[in-house]
């Protein structure tokens, strides 16, 4: 039977990878993804045919792991993350919706099993590096519009804003792309006290993690880049210290039984 993994591999840290997708990677006798997602996942990889494919070059990577899987090799198309959260296993659902249109010539891709292992995303592994920035309604959002276009975005911000939600954004900034992020902010503080807090995380997780607390006024693109998430808290968001210890948590209204 043809057997394709579409596998999240978490934030960076090997302890977080689940067990699950753990086995679908040893199960397998190829791999697709990005080098550094191999480069991290260390010696499971071991053994493995590995096809890296570089940015930029996501549906040649849905392509090639479809096509690997069709031709009867037990495949795992690898994301860090949460592979199902703007990374590879939609890709990989677009083009089998486009072979079902008649768009698309390969009509072996519809007789791959495909199973889907979700990853920890970045935005859960921030929240816990901070306490519970999440623990009321939330939603993410990517500022990236080479897919979508900025107004849309834009709407969706406001939408964010207006709703009151902690707000994570994905692909903050970029080489070419570095207004954006503060554009998003300015339209926040039209809903939300310029001291909610926020929160900055670099490489998640990782050998290299950084992690800054800042304020919603004091955010700024030059402090950001591309390996960053940003997440804003709401307006009840709590930034709460204790001595050395620095705590972000969202309440959710428990407040009304605790007195």
């Amino acid at each position: 039977m043809s057997q394709l993994y579409v596998v999240g591999t978490g934030p960076g840290d090997g302890q977080l990878v689940a067990p699950k997708a753990r086995e679908a990677i040893a199960a397998s006798s190829d791999l697709v993804a990005y080098g550094l997602y191999l480069d991290l996942l260390g010696d499971v990889c071991d053994g493995k045919q590995h096809h890296d494919l570089p940015l930029g070059e996501e549906i040649a990577r849905a392509r090639l792991a479809l096509d690997l899987a069709a031709s009867g090799k037990t495949t795992a198309l690898i994301s860090s993350g949460d592979i199902g959260i703007y990374a590879m296993a939609t890709l990989v659902f677009e083009l089998l919706d486009q072979q079902l249109q008649g768009k698309e010539d390969h009509p072996e891709w519809l007789d791959v099993e495909i199973e889907v292992i979700p990853g920890i995303s970045a935005m859960q592994a921030g929240a816990s590096r901070v306490g519970a920035l999440l623990g009321h309604d939330f939603c993410t959002i990517s500022l990236s519009d080479l897919l979508t276009p900025w107004e849309t975005i834009e709407k969706r911000i406001h939408s964010a804003g207006s709703g009151d939600f902690v707000v994570s954004f994905y692909n903050p900034v970029s080489r070419k792309r570095d207004w954006q992020l503060n554009h998003a902010r300015d339209v926040l503080l039209q809903y939300r006290p310029a001291t909610t807090p926020v929160l900055l995380g670099r490489q998640l997780t990782r050998e290299d993690e950084s992690i800054t607390i800042t304020t919603l006024e004091k955010l700024d693109a030059r402090d950001v880049d591309m390996f960053t998430l940003v997440s804003v808290g709401n307006s009840e968001s709590r930034h709460i210290v204790n001595g050395a210890r620095e705590w972000l948590y969202t309440p959710r209204g428990y407040s009304k039984k605790l007195v």
